[in-house]
Formats: C-alpha cells, sequence, structure tokens
C-alpha cells in the first residue's frame, strides 16, 4: 500500500507573539493536493534496525521521519515498532523540494506516524498523534489531521479545521534554499504584530485573502525572506505568492474543471 503525503501552503502567515526559542503564529493551511511524496513499506534486505530508502539530503539522524520513529518509540511503542521494522522497509519518493516553504518533512513525519499506526495496530487517536508529532516539528501536526483547509496557531499544536471549498493552486519553487531560522532571526529585527489583522484574516475564506491583499500583507515572513536571500526579488511576480518561509511561490491554478 502506498501512502501521500501532501504539500501544504501557507495562504497567510502572522506572527503574533514569543514562546521561548519559538515565534506563536496564526496561519491558513492549504493541502495541495497535486504535489506530494509517495511513502511504502517494502521487504527488508539488511539487519539496519530502520531501514529508510529516498533521496533525502541529509543523514538519518536528521531525517523527520527517523525523528518520528524515535517519537513513537520513546512514547512507549518501541516494541511494536521494532516488530514491524523487522520484517520491513520504508521507501519514499520524493517530490516535495526541500527548505521550500512546502512542509515536505513535516507531512513525511506525519504520514508516517499514520502508517505505523495502523500497520503495527498501536490505535492511537489523532490528537495522540498530533502530540507525538509536535516534538518533530511545528507544522506535523497540520499534516497528522489530514484537513484540506485549517486554522493553525500557537507554535503549530492548535489546528482549527476551516470549511471552505478546495484550491487547486499552482506551486513554483526556485532554486533558492531558504534557511528558516536566519529569517526568522531578520523578522526580529524590524517587525509590528497586528493581533487584529491575524484575528479578521483567521475568519476569511483562503480565496478572500487572496484577492483582498498583497504578498507582503498576507505574509509577516516575506519581506525578511527577500532581505535574507536577495536573489528571491529575482523570482516575485504579480499574483503569485509566497508560502511559509520560502522559497516557493504559489497562486490559483487556472483553467481548472474539476
Amino acid at each position: 500500500m502506498t501512502y501521500k503525503a501532501f504539500a501544504k501552503v501557507n495562504i497567510f502567515l502572522k506572527i503574533v507573539g514569543v514562546r521561548g526559542d519559538y515565534h506563536e503564529i496564526k496561519s491558513r493551511f492549504i493541502l495541495v493536493k497535486s504535489l506530494f511524496d509517495k511513502m511504502s513499506l517494502v521487504p527488508k534486505k539488511s539487519d539496519v534496525e530502520f531501514e529508510l530508502y529516498g533521496d533525502f539530503g541529509c543523514v538519518l539522524e536528521k531525517n523527520t521521519i527517523y525523528k518520528a520513529y524515535i517519537s513513537l518509540c520513546e512514547a512507549g511503542y518501541e516494541k511494536e515498532l521494532k516488530n514491524l521494522f523487522k520484517k520491513y522497509a520504508l521507501h519514499v519518493e520524493k517530490n516535495i523540494p526541500s527548505f521550500a516553504g512546502l512542509g515536505g518533512g513535516s507531512s513525511d513525519a506525519a504520514i508516517f506516524l499514520h502508517m505505523a499506526n495502523e500497520r503495527a495496530n498501536l490505535n492511537l487517536s489523532d490528537e495522540k498523534l498530533s502530540k507525538i508529532g509536535l516534538k518533530v516539528g511545528a507544522d506535523v501536526p497540520f499534516f497528522v489531521y489530514r484537513y484540506e483547509s485549517a486554522n493553525v496557531s500557537g507554535i503549530g499544536e492548535r489546528v482549527e479545521e476551516f470549511k471552505e471549498k478546495p484550491l487547486h493552486v499552482e506551486v513554483f519553487t526556485p532554486d533558492i534554499k531558504c534557511d528558516t531560522g536566519a529569517i526568522y532571526r531578520a523578522f526580529r529585527e524590524d517587525y509590528s504584530i497586528d493581533l487584529k489583522l491575524a484575528d479578521k484574516m483567521s475568519k476569511m475564506s483562503s480565496a478572500e485573502l487572496l484577492k483582498r491583499y498583497s504578498d507582503l500583507e498576507l505574509n509577516d515572513l516575506l519581506k525578511p525572506a527577500l532581505r535574507v536571500n536577495q536573489d528571491l526579488k529575482k523570482q516575485r511576480k504579480e499574483g503569485w505568492f509566497f508560502s511559509g518561509s520560502g522559497s516557493s511561490f504559489f497562486k490559483i491554478a487556472e483553467d481548472r474543471k474539476d
């Protein structure tokens, strides 16, 4: 069986506070159903405890899927997981670009949690999986709940489904790797927080938001991202919006009849 780990874009992203080393946000996440990684279990060929195949570009210990595996083990399910992965290796076909603001690593981690939950018969609720996933990354809870559209707040732990007509979006990812940490540091150098605007945006539909506001108004991280990555200025185009901390841009897809 193949599992799909979908990408996401941020329709809006407002920074509303700081909690320790983390920034608190209010944001609208929507799934991009046309862009996804594929994940499947295949017969194991080695004695490695956790055998993972995929073009990730990082060592195993930094991989979000491996971190999700460790978090599940630490939550008390080590025996069940080790029994599962004695027989199987995990194969991931990567299609979501890394360092792109599309949540690829977080989506992979969340779908791995669902896969392990089903195949190892852990019987964990989405709420429990979300708490485990939050230890891996702030965006993981959104992907755990699998809502097509949701308001995400706090440091990512609060996920509220937003009922609306699905948007079909087109995504463009330039060959630029954005450093999220550097962008947030640049944001702190020159920023203002507008709680009323963030609250107002959370009540509007995604289509309304994209029609009413500019890219800079929608995403508080675009301005610092442009300062940190000068090449992004060349990629910024009218009618396209910036997702997360980048480097991807998106717009509503044209000529869709479905």
